[in-house]
């Protein structure tokens, strides 16, 4: 058998640099995020790792939760996860806030030993309460930081993490140019307004593969329903009040969440789903009309496939109002009607508006058309160039 001198050559220094926690080869760009506890903290940022590696021969590694959904979809994307302690951040009192330092303590320690033996160019952060230690741990040691913000306002991580991402290169990427004037003053000429990233498939979605999964036919006028995993019972409940009004008009397409005490009347004109995953890019492209949540994935993922929205945002004590914020941006740019928390959120005036939207169909193409103007603009690829361009810059130094 021939041997090639050099490749046992090569793998003798890749086993070494392994064992000792270098990154090999030497010349490879490093880049590290973090983000979780939620899926709208974790796909996006997978929706910039997808569009960097595409652009780049890089390693990129994620740092999220030790339980919890994280691994499971990061490791699911193929990439090497970190899991680390996370305490939840509050902003009101409460006696978890102090067993919680202690985790969060422990999560920064653990992350500062994570990128110590990784050495990464830049640190990208998507958000949520696992996200404050290692931007921490990686300011402490120099590294490039970036935090990107969803909503209209920033949240409690993203405010953290601020301090962070203003050293060096680094800096706060937001999806409005209105959420620069949140942050304090001596952190607002280092915002970057690059929008939302969104998976490559929302922008190009099959509409004849997402009716084929419904079982749909060519004629059918499909209303899709989102509850969100925190709203779908709220949401559930207002579709139960209408729903053999909606079907009238529309299939009704809903994913419910998990709830194990739906039971719809049956109907030819109605299909729930617990969660739809792949498929989604597929049936938001065959819907006419969205109903649901205004979190930030949702109204930037319909925003990108150019669809009008009837929102609901989720309101109360258990939320800072960013679902509010949003559903108002969206509103005024005239992409969708908001039914606002108070006695008129029911299920006759979510039947009514969709009605009227059923009817109307230049209401409906005007709004599908501000909400494609909105996802016009690639949020994925301008924060995927901002990062790439800024560790280039690194590396040549």
């Amino acid at each position: 058998m021939e041997v090639n001198i050099l490749e046992l050559i090569e793998m003798y220094i890749k086993n070494i640099a392994e064992k000792s926690g270098i990154v090999y080869p030497l010349t490879m760009l490093n880049i590290a995020f973090t983000g979780g506890g939620t899926g709208g903290h974790i796909y996006p940022g997978l929706a910039v790792v997808s569009y960097i590696k595409k652009r780049s021969d890089c390693r990129i590694f994620w740092i999220g939760n030790e339980s919890g959904m994280d691994r499971s979809i990061v490791e699911g994307a193929g990439l090497k996860f970190y899991g680390i302690p996370a305490g939840k951040l509050r902003r009101n009192f409460s006696l978890k806030n102090l067993s919680d330092l202690f985790r969060v303590l422990a999560g920064f320690l653990a992350a500062r030993r994570i990128l110590k033996k990784e050495r990464p160019a830049a640190l990208f952060s998507k958000g949520g309460f696992v996200s404050v230690p290692p931007c921490a741990a990686a300011a402490s040691l120099g590294i490039t930081v970036f935090t990107h913000e969803s909503d209209y306002s920033p949240g409690l991580a993203t405010g953290l993490n601020a301090r962070f991402a203003c050293r060096g290169r680094g800096g706060l990427i937001t999806a409005y140019a209105e959420t620069a004037a949140r942050f304090p003053s001596k952190y607002r000429e280092r915002v970057f307004v690059l929008g939302n990233p969104v998976r490559s498939e929302f922008r190009n979605g099959d509409a004849a593969a997402g009716r084929a999964f419904l079982g749909a036919s060519g004629s059918d006028r499909i209303l899709l329903v989102l509850g969100g995993s925190q709203g779908a019972r709220e949401i559930n409940g207002l579709i139960r009040e209408c729903l053999e009004d909606l079907c009238r008009d529309y299939l009704v397409i809903h994913q419910t969440g998990p709830a194990a005490d739906w039971d719809p009347p049956p109907s030819p004109r109605y299909r729930s789903y617990p969660y739809i995953k792949d498929e989604m890019s597929a049936v938001l492209a065959a819907a006419e009309l969205v109903a649901g949540r205004s979190g930030a994935g949702t109204v930037w993922e319909c925003a990108t496939a150019g669809k009008p929205m009837v929102l609901i945002p989720l309101a109360g004590s258990g939320t800072r109002g960013d679902q509010l914020e949003n559903a108002g941006f969206f509103e005024k740019a005239g992409a969708a009607l908001v039914i606002g928390p108070g006695p008129e959120r029911n299920g006759k005036t979510l039947a009514g508006m969709i009605a009227a939207l059923a009817a109307d169909h230049r209401r409906r193409e005007a709004m599908a058309a501000a909400a494609a103007e909105i996802g016009a603009a690639d949020g994925t690829a301008r924060i995927a160039e901002k990062i790439l361009n800024t560790v280039n810059a690194v590396k040549e130094e």
